[in-house]
């Protein structure tokens, strides 16, 4: 197949990398100093004790080269969420025939937006939960090996899956886009925009009582607009997510204990990428396309979202800088004042 990556971040690089290692034809769109690099240097993937080093890709510093030069099968959408308008707006200004995307994102909106610019039939819902660091320009590292989620309803969706476990990938395919990218955001959330806010890592708010609760609102919020959407929480490559949402409903003596040990301690001293985002100063937040996604779809099914909406209201206005960071920082009762 012929694969159009948009941009070279850390899934791009992963996927593109792995992917023209097997043989596939992989194109990438970035910056010019970026291309500089990658053409010198290569995608360098670094999977257990192998360590991929691929120049085999061809690099394009626009959209009108990359689109000029196809046709491809499928572009792939690995970008923040809050970059999907700007990169729909770059394929679709050049006035060529855009290819089927194949959108990885997380959050439950990109696809619908993408659609409404390229068509409906023209987009392929996909969710990553291998969890993968990037060490620099066009190199990351496999950190934990758990798979690809692709939906099936699109005529490349099989060929999709195949070629992903061809490259070994280990991709499951799904019935259906909802259940899997919603499922994807439940995971999304755990413990996500409290440890940004608070500056704490998920295993002091796994730990602490009253943090715990938030949480467990958190998910619980998010999986009764699950239901009001008819959607059922579905496991992911490696990834047991009905399981998470089985410990929203147990006792907090039995559940606390297990979710610290899985989603905090396992993480040891490694942030989330809300934490991520803020803390580095990058003035941007995927919080409105996640918690804001609870939030939103809640509003529109009349489920209430309170929690959420308090997360997300104060991470925007901390990323915006109108609120301190330091009225915040390891302060748990600046926020839980806010909290219904």
């Amino acid at each position: 197949m012929k694969f159009l990556f948009l941009g070279a971040g850390a899934i791009g690089t992963y996927i593109a990398g792995t992917l023209a290692a097997r043989g596939e034809d992989v194109s990438i769109i970035e910056q010019p100093a970026v291309a500089e690099h990658l053409a010198t240097h290569g995608l360098v993937v670094h999977r257990g004790d192998r360590t991929i080093t691929q120049r085999n890709v061809t690099l394009h510093t626009t959209p009108a080269d990359a689109l000029g030069a196809g046709p491809h099968d499928v572009c792939v959408f690995a970008l923040k969420s809050f970059d999907t308008e700007s990169a729909v707006d770059g394929l679709v200004g050049t006035g060529l025939p855009v290819p089927p995307v194949l959108s990885l994102q997380n959050g439950v909106d990109n696809e619908p937006a993408i659609a409404a610019r390229v068509g409906a039939g023209n987009v392929i819902a996909g969710t990553l939960t291998t969890a993968i660091a990037k060490r620099g320009i066009g190199e990351v590292v496999e950190e934990t090996d758990r798979g690809i989620g692709i939906a099936l309803g699109h005529p490349l969706s099989e060929r999709l899956v195949a070629a992903l476990n061809a490259a070994g990938l280990r991709t499951r395919a799904y019935a259906h886009a909802g259940p899997m990218k919603w499922s994807k955001l439940l995971t999304n959330l755990t413990g996500n925009a409290t440890s940004a806010i608070l500056d704490l890592p998920i295993d002091a708010l796994f730990a602490d009582k009253r943090l715990y609760e938030v949480e467990i609102a958190v998910l619980r919020e998010c999986l009764a607009v699950m239901a009001a959407l008819g959607f059922a929480p579905v496991d992911l490559p490696r990834t047991p997510v009905r399981a998470l949402a089985l410990a929203t409903r147990l006792p907090r003596v039995v559940a606390q204990p297990v979710l610290r040990r899985a989603l905090g301690l396992s993480r040891g001293e490694k942030m989330p990428s809300f934490h991520i985002d803020l803390h580095s100063g990058r003035g941007r937040s995927e919080v409105g396309w996640l918690n804001g996604a609870v939030v939103r779809h809640g509003s529109a099914h009349g489920v209430p979202t309170p929690v959420n909406r308090v997360l997300t209201d104060t991470l925007e206005a901390l990323t915006a800088g109108r609120e301190s960071l330091e009225t915040f920082r390891k302060n748990p009762d600046a926020l839980l004042r806010l909290l219904p």
